[in-house]
């Protein structure tokens, strides 16, 4: 064939009839290079109908490569964990950008009034509220922010696999138990933060994972656990208060933590034991 002549559509036919072949050039010409003479015989006959205009090829441009759809956000798979954030930036900006003290009486577990200056603990009187309540009191833009995220990225996971019900009780034992040990810990002082419910969903994904290999969706990964659990031992040997970090209330942080792994392992366990109950399906 002349060296001038465009073969790229016949190439593009033979691949098409599955016709393996190979194009040199060779003495001033194009040679078509095929395997066995009855392969030959087909590209020769293939060749003669094209240029006779028998067959019509038609090379279309291959599309391009389609990106990756950008994943949504839908607040609708974790609305409790979008909750819980609301409410805590709320209360943040109503105490300490808007100056309501009020709000952070109501809300402090045990009930502190001011006599005197100093901090004055009340008995609750049936506000059993507090109780939960400290966990939407923060003291600062990093600590916030920090518990926030951490909220974020591992109470949606669980939310989506046991539920919106399931997860706003599990946030709400989780908190009693932190706030609760802290007090018990440390008696009357001012403390607060999600912190603990952090811990506790952490320990609640990782143990609840792991017996119920359903849910693996839920499971933190292993840098996060390593970041995490790291960051509690820190805290709790006194590292952060040396450097100046503030007092850290360490006894919510590990209540959250061993109560989430509890309370994992409750629930990894009953749904394990109900897939084994169930009757092997039959097809």
């Amino acid at each position: 064939m002349p060296v001038e002549e465009d073969l790229l559509p016949l190439s593009a036919l033979l691949h098409r009839h599955g016709l393996p072949h190979r194009v040199i050039e060779e003495g001033g010409r194009q040679v078509l290079l095929v395997q066995g003479q009855d392969n030959a015989e087909q590209v020769s006959q293939l060749y003669e109908r094209w240029r006779a205009g028998e067959l019509e090829i038609t090379l279309r441009k291959a599309p391009a490569a389609s990106r990756p759809p950008r994943a949504r956000f839908d607040w609708r798979t974790a609305p409790v964990m979008l909750g819980l954030i609301a409410a805590s930036v709320g209360v943040f900006l109503l105490v300490y950008v808007f100056g309501y003290a009020q709000v952070l009486a109501a809300l402090t577990f045990p009930h502190i009034m001011p006599r005197d200056g100093q901090p004055l603990a009340a008995s609750i009187d049936g506000q059993y509220w507090r109780l939960v309540t400290p966990a939407f009191l923060h003291f600062g833009w990093l600590h916030i922010a920090f518990n926030c995220l951490w909220l974020w990225e591992l109470g949606r996971r669980v939310e989506r696999v046991i539920g919106h019900v399931n997860t706003l009780l599990l946030c709400l034992v989780i908190a009693l138990v932190c706030n609760v040990s802290q007090f018990v810990y440390s008696g009357t002082i001012l403390f607060g933060g999600m912190s603990g419910v952090v811990y506790g969903l952490l320990g609640f994904a990782w143990i609840a994972a792991l017996l119920q290999p359903r849910w693996s969706a839920m499971r933190p990964m292993q840098a996060v656990l390593v970041v995490m659990l790291g960051w509690l031992l820190v805290c709790m040997v006194g590292l952060v208060e040396a450097l100046g970090f503030g007092r850290i209330a360490n006894a919510a942080h590990l209540a959250g933590l061993l109560s989430g792994i509890a309370l994992g392992a409750l629930f990894g366990l009953v749904a394990r034991l109900g897939d084994d109950s169930r009757p092997d399906a039959q097809v």
